[in-house]
């Protein structure tokens, strides 16, 4: 029995035969509980409650806060004003109002007739605070959460510090896996360093409500990091696990507890959100040939304001950063302009005359044109990692596939209830997604695939997965490092920003 299905018990099913009797006591037909809809107006009526809260119990989500109040107000009824009681009522009404209900200890006041209550002040606040936390959590969960941008892989469709609002109910809000968190924060405790915001007393599998669409190409989308299932606590996500197991190897990394502190598991909902593009839909075929993104064969249009890194070659010197800062080029990018100007990526000194400068500069196609504009310039060339030059940083991390990211695929996106052949050469593609996303054990035993102990050559997908990408595409950790990302992994949409300040000015 799955969880969801024993807490509809607990919390939907288990409390009637409480509210049964209460409607008894409240001069109401018991039977009248088990009719759904009517049994609302009748409790509504019960409680004197006005037309408006019809409007509470008619929006999604909102209903469960608003039944949550009409558990307190009936126990109230019961002139149970404690706050201990009205939790009980709320926390576990399949005990408290069946106890209401059936005790004959406990009689029944109409809501009218209930003599006033004083609180005190200290409860005035502990009630405001319970409510604004509860209202606030829910709309946080089901309907809209802010985020802020805390990387430039997105630049310059979104810059560092932006704060957005994402959507939930675009793509339909996932039920939480983990419910029994502390209120506002991720997976952290505030002025913690490791300590979970989490008890995983309770854990939901994936459940998703319906939403407003699906994803879509070229969404900015929100998502649960692939490779934060597993993380070392000094790097957290700016350096996956794997990335560390495949550097160090897996003993270095779990034994030197000063190098990368404690490795700890997290389940989807707790593990690091990011945002990126999304270029590939499931059941397409991608490929990305010389950095153009090719779906199914056919190029695809690109994002307005994606950039990649450029050399730039000047005869004067470096260029200066006001002049840079003029055009729109950010100051952390500028920085690295001024400290790899005469470097490659491998610390060598660059062989170019001396009287030449070079820098790396990530640069949009507009800006390429106001850079070979500039006094001094004298050549603005992109960077392109070439075809079969392999990198072994890139998915899927195996030898036999020569890929980089300027030169990527083909691969086949997985789809839900599509079937792929599985060999020996693809098997590494997914591997991942059949065994970590999907919670199969894969095994290989003289070069026979094993799923769950059992000899196969194909696999059926249960979910729909995606190829996300950032618009700065050669500074973004994406799909082309870490793989595909599930449909259980999609938090929302990128609806709208509604602040963004410049980092670079005061």
């Amino acid at each position: 029995m799955t969880t969801a299905i024993i807490l509809f018990i607990l919390y939907v099913l288990a409390p009637l035969p409480g509210l049964w009797k209460i409607f008894e006591k409240a001069g109401r037909k018991g039977w009248e509980i088990l009719i759904p809809v009517y049994n609302l107006y009748v409790w509504l009526k019960i409680l004197n409650k006005r037309w408006f809260w019809w409007i509470y119990l008619a929006l999604p989500f909102i209903n469960i806060f608003a039944v949550m109040l009409l558990e307190v107000d009936t126990v109230k009824a019961f002139k149970k004003y404690k706050l201990g009681e009205q939790a009980m009522a709320v926390l576990l009404p399949f005990y408290y109002l069946n106890y209401m209900g059936f005790s004959d200890k406990e009689i029944y006041t109409n809501p009218k007739d209930l003599p006033k209550y004083k609180k005190t002040k200290t409860r005035e606040w502990t009630d405001a605070i319970i409510f604004a936390v509860v209202a606030a959590s829910i709309i946080r969960i089901f309907y809209v959460e802010a985020y802020t941008i805390p990387s430039s892989s997105m630049e310059k469709s979104l810059l560092v510090g932006d704060f957005l609002f994402v959507s939930k109910l675009a793509y339909g809000p996932k039920a939480p896996n983990t419910p029994l968190s502390f209120p506002f924060v991720h997976h952290t405790l505030p002025m913690t360093t490791s300590t979970p915001s989490y008890l995983e007393w309770i854990k939901c599998g994936y459940y998703r409500f319906p939403g407003f669409g699906k994803v879509q190409r070229n969404d900015a989308v929100v998502f649960n990091y692939p490779e934060g299932d597993t993380v070392s606590t000094v790097f957290q996500s700016n350096l996956s696990y794997y990335a560390l197991v495949r550097q160090f190897g897996r003993e270095e990394v779990w034994s030197n507890k000063t190098k990368f502190g404690d490795i700890i598991v997290r389940p989807v909902d707790k593990q690091e959100n990011f945002i990126k593009r999304c270029i590939g839909l499931p059941g397409e075929t991608l490929e990305i040939i010389s950095q153009q993104v090719y779906i199914n064969g056919k190029p695809i249009e690109n994002p307005k304001n994606y950039q990649f890194n450029y050399d730039v070659i000047s005869e004067y010197g470096l260029l200066s950063d006001k002049l840079l800062r003029k055009i729109g080029i950010s100051q952390e990018d500028i920085d690295n302009y001024n400290k790899n100007r005469m470097y490659d990526e491998y610390g060598q000194i660059r062989n170019y005359p001396r009287q030449d400068t070079i820098g790396i500069i990530p640069l949009t196609h507009e800006n390429v044109e106001k850079i070979r504009q500039l006094p001094g310039v004298k050549s603005v060339t992109v960077r392109v990692e070439p075809k079969g030059e392999s990198n072994l940083d890139i998915f899927p991390h195996d030898a036999k596939y020569t890929w980089n990211v300027d030169n990527f695929g083909p691969i086949y996106i997985p789809k839900k209830g599509a079937s792929i052949k599985l060999t020996m050469l693809n098997l590494p593609l997914y591997h991942r997604a059949i065994e970590t996303y999907e919670n199969n054990k894969v095994e290989v035993r003289n070069n026979t695939i094993y799923i769950n102990g059992k000899a196969t050559d194909s696999y059926t997908f249960k979910m729909d997965y995606y190829f996300m990408m950032g618009d700065n595409r050669h500074n973004s950790a994406d799909s082309r490092f870490w793989g595909f990302v599930p449909e259980d992994h999609v938090v929302g949409k990128a609806s709208f920003v509604w602040l963004s300040l410049d980092k670079d000015e005061s």
